[in-house]
C-alpha cells in the first residue's frame, strides 16, 4: 500500500528499516516482499514509501520502486527528484531502474541481489549504458540477509 508520510525519520529507525517494514506489509497482502522508501535527503524525510501492489493492482508495473517514485512527484510537486535517495530491498529491474534514472534519484540503496531479475548490478547494468543520461550512486548490500530471507520465506512458502 503507497503511503504519503511527510515526517522525519524517527530517531530509532533508517530509511532501509522502513523499506524492510513496507516488504513484510506486501508480503501480509500476499504481494512478493519488496518494499521502497524515498528520503528528501537534506531535510531527512521520508516523502514516500510503498511495497509491491502488482497483484492488488493487476497492474505489471505497480513495484514498490514505481509506486514510490510516482508517490514522491506527487508529494514534491516535480517529476525530477534531485536531492531524494531511493531505499529498496531489492535490486531493482530494468523497467525500475530506468525510471531511477528518468527521475533523476541521487542514491541508489537496494538489499538483496537479484541475479536473475535486476539491472543494475546484473542483467542489462542499465547504468553502465551509454545511452542513460543519468546515473545515481549505488550503494548495495544495504540490510540484504533480512532482505533476502523474507523473499526466500515468502517463495518457500509458495512452493
Amino acid at each position: 500500500m503507497v503511503t504519503k508520510p511527510d515526517s522525519r525519520i524517527p530517531a530509532d529507525a533508517s530509511p532501509m528499516s522502513l523499506a524492510l517494514d513496507e516488504a513484510r506489509a506486501a508480503a501480509q497482502r500476499g504481494e512478493v516482499p519488496v518494499g521502497a522508501v524515498i528520503l528528501l535527503r537534506e531535510e531527512r524525510r521520508i516523502v514516500a514509501r510503498a511495497g509491491n501492489e502488482t497483484e492488488a493492482r493487476r497492474d505489471p508495473t505497480a513495484h514498490a520502486e514505481m509506486l514510490a517514485i510516482r508517490s514522491a512527484a506527487d508529494a514534491l510537486g516535480r517529476s525530477r527528484l534531485t536531492g531524494c535517495d531511493l531505499y529498496v530491498t531489492l535490486e531493482p529491474c530494468a523497467m525500475c531502474a530506468g525510471a531511477i534514472a528518468h527521475a533523476r534519484l541521487d542514491r541508489l540503496y537496494f538489499g538483496a541481489a537479484d541475479p536473475k531479475g535486476g539491472a543494475v548490478l546484473h542483467g542489462g547494468r542499465l547504468f553502465e549504458q551509454p545511452t542513460c543520461h543519468h546515473r545515481p550512486d549505488i550503494y548495495d548490500g544495504l540490510g540484504e540477509r533480512e532482505a533476502a530471507a523474507l523473499l526466500r520465506q515468502f517463495f518457500a512458502e509458495r512452493r
